[in-house]
């Protein structure tokens, strides 16, 4: 099983209307930031104690806007992962990046970073300023050229379903991000999340957000226009324009592969003692780095996953992907057959190859309804 490792720093800039992760507002406190980079150090050290040396394929750092992280603390995070576990040979190194950081970005790829997800969100400047973005459009373009002269994978980030964004205007858009000299694109439906300043607004009426058979016609254009332009769609909100331009570190997650966390509020899947463990660590700063000078370890919870929530969790996450979900192993988990029939005479879902089930264009609109009724169990077993 393959492995990988995220590193969530938190710090942002500024606090965007329609996020909802963990994240902080940046101050420039240098202390603060050398006490929870120290932390981070010794997390992953104690994670190469508790889970034992295997390899990473993958390093992820997330956020926040981990671009604010100099390249020494890089390549010091770096230096613990290797340490801890080894790194595979041409492991991927990714990097979420903000366009404010774009000069920063040549520095951040000789510190090891070999793959750029840039946080654009949109081409308009009324749109980015709408988002809470603290950046142009020419700077967007700007950040993605400096991007590719490292040398590095570069992915950029879109949100479409905007209020007030028609269909036009995001067809016009996606065209424009797509003959930019990138390899991935992530193009994800806005979502207004409880507690949001968005969504706070949404429920004030003070925008609006397009209904369903709206938000559909946004993802079936999105899907035309990229598979015209050579990107494929290989997870619902994802699209590469070969195999090589994925995303390594993301795919561990919809495989259901192991991954370490590390940071504030990161989550981990780890194998240990033939369990695997559901981690979840401090959301807090402060907890977060007392917890580590404690225990060697930031968690707040580290929770054994019986099969059947094993399995839940690879429905979930396979039916995302283009190349289906491998039933054999999702069964054997849940401890009862999926019932696949309805979805392949509805046309919903289809058969890549013997022993996947994937969905259909028209099934991935509905993902997560489907992967909930396909997760009921054989209705002998609820009479």
């Amino acid at each position: 099983m393959k492995r990988g490792l995220y590193v969530h720093w938190p710090y942002c800039r500024r606090i965007c209307p329609y996020c909802d992760f963990n994240v902080r507002r940046w101050r420039g406190d240098g202390e603060e930031e050398k006490a929870l980079l120290c932390a981070i150090l010794a997390d992953i050290a104690g994670h190469g104690r508790q889970v034992g040396r295997q390899s990473v394929h993958s390093v992820h750092f997330g956020g926040g806007t981990p671009s604010l992280l100099g390249p020494a603390a890089i390549a010091q995070i770096l230096e613990a992962a290797d340490a801890a576990f080894g790194l595979e040979a041409g492991a991927e190194i990714g990097l979420e990046a903000n366009p404010e950081d774009r000069m920063a970005l040549g520095e951040l790829a000789k510190a090891g970073i070999n793959r750029f997800s840039l946080g654009i969100q949109a081409f308009d400047d009324g749109a980015l300023a709408q988002l809470g973005r603290g950046h142009a459009s020419q700077e967007a373009l700007e950040a993605v050229d400096l991007a590719a002269r490292t040398g590095a994978r570069v992915s950029l980030d879109l949100i479409h379903s905007r209020p007030g964004q028609n269909l036009q205007d995001w067809e016009q858009e996606l065209r424009r991000a797509l003959t930019l000299q990138i390899g991935h694109i992530s193009l994800y439906q806005l979502t207004f999340e409880a507690g949001t300043p968005f969504f706070k607004a949404l429920a004030g009426k003070r925008i609006s957000a397009p209904d369903a058979e709206e938000a559909a016609k946004f993802l079936e254009l999105t899907h035309a226009v990229c598979a015209e332009a050579g990107f494929a769609n290989y997870e619902i909100s994802n699209y590469a324009r070969t195999p090589a331009d994925r995303s390594l570190h993301n795919l561990l997650y919809w495989r259901g592969q192991e991954w370490i966390g590390v940071g504030p509020g990161a989550h981990g899947r780890i194998q240990q003692d033939g369990q695997r463990l559901a981690t979840n660590a401090w959301r807090g700063l402060k907890p977060y780095i007392a917890e580590v000078a404690k225990r060697g370890l930031g968690w707040e919870s580290a929770q054994a996953l019986s099969a059947q929530a094993q399995g839940e969790e690879l429905v979930l996450m396979g039916l995302r992907l283009h190349e289906g979900l491998e039933l054999a192993r999702a069964e054997s988990l849940l401890g009862f057959a999926l019932d696949c029939a309805a979805l392949l005479q509805g046309g919903w879902a289809h058969h890549p190859e013997p022993g996947r089930l994937a969905l259909t264009s028209s099934g991935r609109l509905i993902a997560d309804r489907i992967a909930t009724e396909l997760l009921l169990p054989p209705r002998r077993a609820r009479d």
